[in-house]
């Protein structure tokens, strides 16, 4: 097997998977790569207490590239670049400006751009701000502030209010509802979808719930779904469905979010979770909790009667 470096992605699932019992010999066949690699991973990993976890696994990788990665710096005091950086500095150039120089001086071979003249001048060379013509701190992000960010991300979201006002009546089968239950190891998810009218229940294993993915099998699963039972989803806010805008685009499904901390916006999906709790309970691990397993439990939730549907089923409410 190809001995490559082991993901974050990877990572994560290793500390679920270590958390529900499971060996490294079967890790490293689940992931197919070779145990040695596994074994690797898990002792770099380990924590004082001799348990592993991803998030410490994943930071002391970064400081070993970035160990590697210092000596391989142009900008690094004393060297050629880094002087002829600070000769022009002091003669009042902007970075840009220096950076084309040395660009016209290496016919036209970048030697070193801009923002890395910004990085060096505020992380190892302080003294030489005085020179730069702006002072304005630190070299500000193209895209302005994370806070900005996030604000641009939640003005695309349509809220509930926004919603037709059908949705609220339960008349028409293809409004559904969305969110995820979460597992014992906090990385395993079961994806849920609830239809209001009928109750009927659509869930999905997801390993790593990742925007990526949780569009990838939304996509999937509404792709056989009869289309003209696929009008609107109401989703929590959880970062797993920032990537809403694809899924409206790919499903062909108008997506609304409940307001944060306003979990009776989506009451049907809140109850039909709870049923589904019956069969994995909180504090159980869904690491080794397969497709079918959960494809069962949905199987006998959709074939109960209900009450308020005169004793049909879901299912059968469902296939009109």
């Amino acid at each position: 097997m190809p001995n490559k470096h082991i993901k974050k992605e990877e990572r994560i699932k290793i500390e679920g998977w270590l958390k529900a019992e499971q060996t490294a010999q079967d890790i490293s066949r689940f992931l197919e790569r070779d145990a040695g690699t596994i074994s690797r991973e898990l002792r770099r990993g380990r924590d004082d207490c001799g348990r592993y976890r991803a998030s410490l696994a994943e930071r002391r990788r970064r400081d070993v590239r970035r160990t590697v990665n210092q000596g391989r710096r142009k900008m690094v005091p004393g060297s050629p670049v880094a002087t002829a950086v600070i000769k022009g500095i002091k003669r009042y150039w902007s970075p840009e400006q220096v950076a084309g120089r040395l660009k016209r001086r290496y016919r036209g071979k970048t030697v070193v751009c801009h923002e890395t003249i910004y990085r060096y001048l505020y992380a190892d060379a302080r003294e030489l701000l005085p020179y730069l013509r702006c002072q304005k701190g630190k070299y500000r992000r193209r895209r302005g502030t994370r806070t900005r960010a996030k604000q641009r991300e939640e003005a695309k979201k349509k809220r509930i209010d926004r919603r037709p006002k059908i949705v609220e009546k339960r008349q028409r089968l293809g409004d559904w509802e969305g969110d995820t239950i979460v597992g014992k190891e906090k990385t395993q998810h079961i994806l849920t979808h609830v239809d209001r009218k009928s109750g009927l229940l659509l869930a999905d294993k997801v390993a790593v719930a990742t925007s990526e993915q949780v569009r990838n099998i939304v996509v999937q699963r509404f792709a056989r779904v009869p289309k003209k039972k696929q009008h609107t989803i109401t989703y929590d806010n959880g970062v797993q469905f920032a990537d809403h805008e694809t899924i409206e685009r790919e499903a062909q499904l108008d997506v609304y979010f409940a307001y944060p901390y306003h979990s009776w916006e989506r009451g049907t999906n809140e109850n039909t979770n709870g049923l589904l709790r019956q069969f994995f309970p909180k504090g159980s691990a869904f690491a080794t909790v397969t497709q079918t397993q959960i494809s069962r439990a949905v199987s006998l939730i959709n074939h109960r009667p209900r009450k308020r549907h005169h004793y049909l089923t879901p299912a059968e409410v469902f296939a009109g």
